[in-house]
């Protein structure tokens, strides 16, 4: 098994049909998010399938994939570094982590952050230090911000809200719609774990709040609740 023979594979699975649809709905036109990404149209199930066997390849073997130009590629090489990190002892999982950080640039869409952040980074400041959650945040990449939000999802599944609400307020001012819907989803979260804590951090930001990151914190909440909510009535 080779990054080479991984890539193959995936090249072969595609289709130009679905390779255009993914183009249209990542965003890939000129000047929008995820402008000159390129597709060669592999589902999710099978590029999952594919890389299950690949899983063993060598770290030197799947940095050289992340900077490919196929999108399922750099999909590929992150969950595999996913599955080695979840299987890794305490050496590897710091190694993983340093690839990861010096790649950022190539985990360049909300689906290769989303796939692999959480588990990641997420699964490091679980135990390690928060500092790294603040660096990504003031980060001039936007996904390198979106990395350092969703991250925290990992502390709120563990019953930590502290730093979530740290990194969010950290960007509520942000102007990008991913980052938006990032803050709104960790807080939907946040809202399950403790609902008086969500309640308290929207009241207290409330003219900060984007509107979509709202929508997103209180869709576990009633009609009557999220209608009331939206007007900025928030009570405990």
């Amino acid at each position: 098994m080779t990054g080479a023979a991984l890539k193959r594979e995936l090249k072969a699975a595609g289709t130009p049909e679905r390779a255009a649809g993914a183009a249209r709905y990542f965003k890939t036109g000129k000047g929008e998010y995820g402008e000159g990404d390129v597709f060669v149209g592999v589902t999710v199930p099978l590029l999952r399938k594919i890389v299950s066997r690949y899983s063993t390849l060598s770290l030197v073997e799947v940095e050289r994939l992340l900077p490919a130009r196929e999108h399922e590629v750099r999909s590929a090489a992150l969950l595999i570094l996913v599955a080695q990190y979840e299987k890794g002892d305490q050496a590897l999982r710091k190694e993983i982590l340093k690839m990861y950080l010096r790649n950022t640039r190539y985990i360049n869409n909300w689906d290769l952050v989303d796939c692999s952040c959480r588990e990641i980074v997420g699964a490091h400041v679980l135990t390690g230090s928060k500092t790294l959650l603040t660096k990504l945040a003031k980060s001039k990449s936007l996904w390198e911000r979106r990395i350092a939000m969703v991250s925290t999802m990992a502390l709120v599944w563990d019953g930590e809200t502290e730093d979530a609400l740290r990194v969010a307020e950290m960007l509520l001012d942000d102007r990008h719609d991913l980052i938006h819907k990032a803050i709104g989803w960790v807080l939907r979260e946040v809202g399950d774990e403790d609902r008086a804590t969500l309640l308290r951090f929207l009241k207290n930001h409330y003219e900060r709040v984007p509107r979509t990151a709202l929508r997103y914190a209180i869709e576990h909440f009633s009609v009557e609740e999220r209608k009331r909510m939206l007007a900025g009535e928030f009570a405990a």
